[in-house]
């Protein structure tokens, strides 16, 4: 994943400052636990790109305790909260700190030695490092899981399984249907949506005289699972398509624009490079319900209109119902490549796709009010960012059930025990990836994209049910998973699984 940038703390704290941190953040353990290493650098190679995190930032050293938050506690009295994925705390600088939140407080850290506390209650885990062969086993009885993924479901498909996802208890993942959803994670705001058109309608038709395609498509991340340049490769014997990038390439970019083609910012030159184009194919390099994209966002930014492949339920969250074109609402590409050749030519039609620039045009509320009431911010410091306030999510959680567990125990005939909490497929949910274009099955054995994905998401859930298996063994050793592998697989061959 691409580096985040980060709030450097005032350099008028001065040394004071920082010797003060570190002493509360190792008096936050046990007396026999003050002196913890700092973890090895890691490294942030292992994020991919297509992230929202690329350009956000993070709280600084100081929290911010919500109007119901009376917790008076000390830290060494605080539950712990253990960030699994060395690559991503939230916070800078070290590796542990207190965190205050709408109803109670929180010790978060990185550092692995706490796992095996009795005050570490939760552990949180990037879903993109996410790996069954490295789980932190045994899993303890009194800790939950909570999962962060933001990201594209190729990431990692072990989390589109039952036997995957069911591992968690609390989930923050682009479903809507997850704990904490991240859906409009690369939408900043309505504002961004009502920018101004950056390239006018009449400007885009003399471009268009002068030898433009009415079409942009650009990728440099060729195979991916929704198999996109299968589909795009058919629509362009039909229309016209400016292909930049190292996919299905057909245009070189100008000099200045190489470095920037690929990137998921919006770097002035670049935009203005794309804006000209009246048609952006928006294809996701995964299909999972409620997965969108910048792909998807910016060309509505800059008034351009995308031609989409991604999320089943993107007319959800569109402004009005004439705003995006759906790929998939057209029985072939032919028929795609005719409808834009007829609003490429009818400047009065294609100008309803921008009609949403209007404010008074937009029309669904559903989406207006998801922007109003999420409680996370896009580089918004009047909110916190997504991570901050997922891990806050299961801070408040994890001390209420804490609290009803003490009151059970207290109680029992009075108070009934928490109900056990689970994510569900729905939480993620990602189905098998199917060929961009025809039926797999009529795809050549040596196919490159049928050798790759479909063998992945199967695998991943081998992985799946073996991690799954492990933890009901109580097993410690997360080296065995082959084995438990291997012993599923032979079992359902006998039709006993």
């Amino acid at each position: 994943m691409a580096g985040r940038s980060r709030l450097l703390p005032c350099l008028c704290l001065g040394l004071f400052g920082v010797l003060c941190w570190v002493w509360v953040s190792f008096a936050s353990f046990p007396d026999d636990q003050l002196h913890l290493e700092t973890l090895d650098a890691v490294d942030r190679g292992a994020f991919q790109p297509q992230s929202a995190l690329s350009d956000m930032e993070f709280a600084s050293v100081a929290t911010y305790r919500g109007p119901g938050n009376a917790d008076r506690r000390s830290n060494k009295e605080l539950p712990i909260l253990l960030w699994w994925s060395g690559g991503l705390f939230p916070h800078f600088p070290g590796d542990t700190e207190r965190i205050d939140c709408a109803t109670s407080s929180c010790l978060v850290t990185s550092n692995r030695k706490v796992q095996l506390y009795k005050r570490t209650t939760s552990i949180i885990f990037y879903g993109t490092d996410f790996r069954a062969y490295e789980a932190p086993l045994p899993r303890l009885p009194h800790q939950t899981w909570a999962l962060f993924h933001e990201e594209s479901p190729m990431n990692n498909y072990f989390l589109s399984h039952g036997p995957g996802i069911r591992l968690f208890n609390y989930t923050a993942t682009f479903s809507r249907e997850s704990d904490y959803p991240l859906t409009l994670q690369w939408l900043p705001s309505l504002e961004y949506l009502l920018e101004s058109v950056a390239v006018s309608l009449e400007e885009k038709n003399r471009l268009r005289k002068e030898g433009l395609a009415p079409v942009l498509y650009m990728q440099s991340h060729c195979d991916v699972p929704s198999d996109r340049d299968r589909y795009v490769k058919e629509l362009m014997k039909y229309i016209e398509v400016d292909s930049y990038g190292k996919c299905l390439n057909n245009k070189p970019l100008p000099q200045h624009l190489e470095d920037t083609a690929t990137a998921t910012g919006e770097e002035p030159k670049f935009m203005n490079f794309v804006a000209r184009y009246k048609f952006h194919l928006a294809l996701e390099n995964g299909l999972c319900p409620d997965y969108m994209t910048e792909k998807l966002w910016r060309p509505l930014h800059q008034g351009c209109v995308p031609v989409y492949r991604g999320s089943s339920g993107v007319a959800d969250w569109m402004p009005n119902d004439r705003s995006v074109i759906v790929i998939d609402n057209f029985p072939s590409p032919k028929a795609l490549a005719d409808f834009l050749k007829r609003l490429d030519e009818n400047d009065d039609e294609y100008s309803k796709y921008l009609d949403f620039k209007n404010h008074r045009h937009i029309t669904n509320s559903h989406l207006l009010e998801a922007l109003e009431t999420r409680e996370w911010g896009v580089n918004d410091m009047s909110k916190p960012n997504y991570l901050n306030g997922f891990e806050c999510y299961v801070c408040d959680q994890e001390n209420a059930r804490l609290a009803a567990e003490r009151a059970y125990r207290k109680a029992p005939k009075k108070n009934p025990p928490p109900q056990p909490k689970m994510a569900s497929n729905s939480h993620m949910g990602c189905p098998l990836p199917s060929p961009g274009y025809g039926d797999v099955q009529d795809l050549p054995a040596n196919d490159g994209w049928l050798q790759i994905w479909p063998q992945d998401y199967w695998q991943s859930l081998d992985q799946a049910e073996g991690l799954e298996s492990l933890i009901r063994h109580n097993e410690s050793d997360p080296s065995l998973l082959w084995k438990h592998i291997q012993n599923i697989a032979v079992s359902r061959a006998r039709g006993k699984h």
